[in-house]
């Protein structure tokens, strides 16, 4: 009898499953697919690695896709507030009932499967409900943000035709490597035969990512910023426009901070190549999807007393990026941070990078088992480091210490953000349609 769930039941099952840890390698989601009579055959689309701004270059290729008249299925990680985050039909999240028939499928066929590859890790489980949502739904393009790296990562079985190497950073250096060449060589190995290639990476990365390309064989091959002449205008709390000049191109987003000028850019050049192999997106979609994208929890502004900025920045990198950011957009108001992190990131660093932003720091671990706990992240703050026993208790004593004038910067993981959109009342997030 086949397994149903409800959507309450299919979370705890995610939640258990979750517990139990990541597990690198592609037996076990190839195991599962064949379960499920490969459902990633046939699909076409995107596959987004890199080390910062893989979910937002998926986001705006997505509107930018929808502007255009296309159909999309988009698959995102983590969640803020709803698993149903994680796979956007046509611009909105999956319904919880459809959603939890996904994840009572994926795991039915598990429990077909002998041995240790019958017990599927939480990430698998969504990678393979997120392929069936799109086998499913048969959209013009699925677009798939990777997860941890790109060659181990369970979205490596999609072979989507285009693949995107956002940048490369230090994290995960555990898994990935402790150095820029070796973690570009993991990402850089979603790049398969006869694909078109786009990155934004530069330096040794790019020299990496530009032999695998050659290696297996890409079809083009497209470095952002080396290729093309770039221009970038930070508009502040309006967010960032960019102008291209060959073929020129003028675009701007409402997504804030100067590292969005990156995204943008790999975005539109991923929707010209995907112009070019068939799926019509003319610039003037590129344009109109740019302007209407929305990214919750990423460099996200919530005006309030004191006003609120959130953002998930979850290495070294992306938050000296954020603050870079958030200073001007601060200039003048008391700022206090709320700060929470994974414990297997590089975590002093990240506390080091946090400090030109502000002196008041309250730190709280979120709801996962990941987590890091406050208490020596408070330690390596030094002066002006506060401890509290939650996000939303943190948030509280944060609005306190800023007065009604203040600012509030809630970041350092996306589950510190999903908890502290909670607290404000924002509402569940979700993807605003372009038409």
């Amino acid at each position: 009898m086949a397994l149903t769930l409800d959507y309450a039941a299919a979370v705890a099952a995610l939640s258990r499953l979750e517990g139990r840890g990541m597990k690198l390698g592609l037996d076990g989601i190839d195991a599962l697919l064949r379960a499920l009579d490969e459902p990633q055959r046939g699909l076409r689309g995107v596959l987004v690695a890199g080390t910062n701004g893989k979910g937002s270059v998926c986001t705006l290729v997505e509107s930018m896709a929808r502007a255009a008249g296309r159909t999309t299925v988009l698959l995102t990680k983590p969640h803020l507030l709803s698993w149903c985050e994680r796979i956007a039909l046509d611009g909105e999240p999956i319904a919880e009932q459809r959603f939890a028939g996904l994840v009572a499928r994926v795991l039915d066929a598990a429990a077909r499967i002998d041995g240790d590859l019958g017990s599927p890790t939480v990430f698998e489980v969504l990678t393979a409900a997120g392929i069936l949502a799109a086998r499913d739904s048969r959209p013009d393009l699925l677009i798939c943000e990777v997860g941890l790296g790109g060659r181990l990562d369970s979205t490596n079985v999609l072979d989507l035709g285009v693949a995107v190497v956002t940048g490369i950073a230090l994290d995960h250096r555990e898994q990935l490597g402790d150095d820029v060449a070796a973690i570009a060589a993991e990402k850089a190995a979603i790049i398969k035969p006869g694909t078109d290639v786009v990155t934004a990476a530069s330096g040794e990365a790019l020299s990496v990512i530009r032999a695998a390309a050659e290696r297996a064989g890409a079809a083009s091959f497209t470095a952002v910023g080396d290729a093309a002449s770039l221009r970038a205008d930070d508009l502040g709390r309006a967010g960032v426009a960019i102008a291209i000049d060959d073929p020129p191109l003028r675009v701007a987003t409402p997504l804030i901070g100067a590292f969005q000028a990156r995204n943008l850019a790999v975005a539109a050049q991923v929707a010209r190549v995907l112009d070019r192999r068939g799926v019509a997106i003319p610039d003037e979609a590129i344009a109109r999807g740019a302007g209407a994208v929305r990214w919750p929890g990423r460099m996200q502004w919530i005006d309030g007393s004191p006003a609120v900025l959130v953002d998930g920045c979850h290495n070294t990198e992306a938050v000296s990026a954020m603050v870079a950011a958030a200073r001007p957009l601060c200039q003048g108001r008391r700022t206090v941070a709320v700060f929470g992190a994974m414990a297997d990131k590089d975590l002093a660093d990240m506390v080091a990078a946090l400090h030109p932003l502000t002196t008041d720091v309250f730190f709280a671990a979120p709801a996962s088992a990941r987590a890091a706990e406050p208490g020596p992240l408070a330690a390596m703050w030094g002066p002006g480091a506060h401890i509290a026993p939650s996000v939303a208790s943190a948030l509280a004593a944060a609005a306190e210490t800023a007065g009604r004038d203040g600012v509030v910067v809630a970041c350092g993981s996306l589950y510190v953000v999903g908890e502290a959109l909670d607290a404000v009342g924002s509402g569940a997030p979700r993807l605003t349609r372009t038409g």
